[in-house]
């Protein structure tokens, strides 16, 4: 009976050394997986600005040669890099003012949608200046954005 006893604390103090084996194996994976995680790639804050920048851009020279069909696509790019900045800028206290830009990009929208160019106008204009207004309240006032006067690419059709 004490053979088998003591067989029994021997292989149940194996199976805890292997366990304890196995969990120090998965933790130094986790630990390493976070690391990478860590140093991989993560486009800042300015970066995704620059993207809405070009965009706004050539959502202007869509919508004054009334090609709705790009104008419509420049709108989706820009919502998918607000999109974006919420879910990969959230250490940045601007963020908070990003819902400022929903109504002149709803307006947008249905200018687009109406094939209205009156109101495309009169809602750029209210984009460009939310998107100043902005600057101002996050204390990057001094990055003023306007509307063009040339287009930023000059390989594409507007």
């Amino acid at each position: 009976m004490f053979k088998f006893i003591s067989t029994g604390v021997i292989l149940f103090l194996a199976a805890c050394n292997h366990q304890s084996d196995n969990s120090n194996r998965l933790q130094q994976q986790i630990d390493s997986l976070k690391n990478k995680l860590n140093k991989t790639y993560k486009p800042g804050l300015g970066e995704f600005m620059t993207e809405i920048q070009l965009h706004h851009a050539k959502l202007w020279f869509a919508g004054k040669n009334a090609n709705w069909e790009l104008a419509n696509f420049e709108m989706g790019e820009i919502r998918e890099s607000i999109d974006a900045i919420q879910q990969y800028c959230t250490d940045r206290p601007e963020i908070r003012e990003l819902p400022l830009i929903n109504p002149p990009l709803d307006s947008l929208k249905m200018a687009i949608t109406g094939r209205n160019k009156i109101l495309f106008n009169s809602s750029f204009i209210l984009l460009t200046n939310t998107c100043n207004n902005c600057h101002q309240v996050t204390k990057h006032g001094f990055n003023i954005i306007r509307i063009p006067d040339t287009p930023p690419v000059t390989n594409q059709v507007f």
